[in-house]
């Protein structure tokens, strides 16, 4: 159990609000889905105090939630999530692989790079999870290499169908945070408007 959520939790959202990581207006994601608002933390290594911190947030609830010794490399889901994990891996004291979306034409002609043994136990780790369907690509690629791969870590879930998605594929998803979470506090510091409260929740998956 992550132990520290409440007392990261409002630091997180002031991070967010500081850098301006949360729009609202009409915005298509990566997976053809067209939503109301947009979570951008890819901007957060951009901010090296923001980074930073809220990369002792991840490397503490990893630490809390699964236990260093339940994995033995890290892997980063390209484009956002490897910054991340980079920084992860660094703080862990794991080796960091990262996954290419399509096969390389050239070299070893292989999706995973870095040192991958069969058998190793793989962390993945990515800046958030809509549909999940790049993280479960990956998934397949990992495995597809001999990995095992039973858990991934996001910064935030935003609660549209993709944890449940990877669970399908026997994997679980740990989340920094929750965007339904991260919206109330939001509210609660007057950070958003009510109605922005709405647009947020009523994209959440029941």
């Amino acid at each position: 159990m992550f132990r520290d959520k409440e007392a990261y939790g409002d630091e997180f959202c002031r991070i967010l609000k500081k850098i301006n990581a949360l729009e609202f207006g009409t915005f298509k994601l990566s997976s053809g889905r067209v939503t109301p608002y947009y979570v951008d933390l890819r901007l957060i290594p951009s901010f090296p105090d923001a980074f930073h911190r809220i990369s002792e947030f991840c490397a503490t609830f990893i630490e809390q939630e699964l236990n260093t010794q339940s994995f033995d490399r890290i892997a980063g889901i390209p484009v956002a999530g490897i910054p991340f994990a980079s920084i992860l891996a660094s703080q862990l004291d794991k080796p960091l692989l990262y996954v290419r979306q399509g096969v390389r034409l050239r070299g070893r002609e292989r999706r995973v790079e870095g040192v991958l043994i069969s058998g190793d136990r793989v962390l993945l780790v990515d800046d958030l999870i809509t549909t999940g369907l790049s993280l479960r690509r990956t998934v397949i690629a990992i495995r597809s290499e001999g990995g095992i791969v039973t858990d991934a870590f996001v910064l935030l879930d935003r609660e549209e169908g993709g944890a449940q998605r990877l669970a399908e594929n026997d994997v679980k998803i740990h989340s920094l945070f929750k965007i339904s979470e991260v919206a109330k506090r939001l509210s609660d510091m007057n950070a958003i408007a009510e109605d922005q409260l709405k647009i947020i929740l009523k994209q959440v998956k029941k």
